[in-house]
């Protein structure tokens, strides 16, 4: 798992997902990336990235409803911070993948991990 604020650029690829037109203020953007599902928040001009699938279950957490940086998964309630990936709350117990994501000419660019 990646934390936003921490991660070793040489490990990851940073892949082309969007322009900034394309994820407005307070909107998501669900993509698959090697078909991994990864959903992109823009929260007040801020990108994030985390996968899309909850740890409780492996259903998709990113349709859920979204308070500040928390995520709550719309199928039992687990919660996670989209900065980081971490769980907030039960059932979920394990963290989710989150992604750093950069801004570049107008494009969001998310960082994944080189296999």
């Amino acid at each position: 798992m990646y934390n936003y604020n921490t991660f070793d650029e040489s490990k990851v690829e940073f892949i082309a997902v969007a322009t900034v037109d394309e994820i407005p203020n307070g909107e998501r953007l669900f993509i698959d990336i090697d078909r991994q599902p990864v959903v992109v928040f823009n929260i007040a001009g801020q990108y994030f990235a985390i996968a899309d699938v909850c740890s409780h279950d492996d259903g998709p957490v990113g349709e859920g409803e979204l308070h500040g940086y928390e995520i709550n998964c719309p199928r039992h309630g687990a919660a996670f911070d989209v900065r980081s990936g971490k769980v907030l709350s039960l059932p979920a117990i394990v963290d989710i993948p989150a992604y750093p994501v950069r801004v570049v000419d107008g494009e969001v660019l998310v960082g994944m991990p080189i296999e």
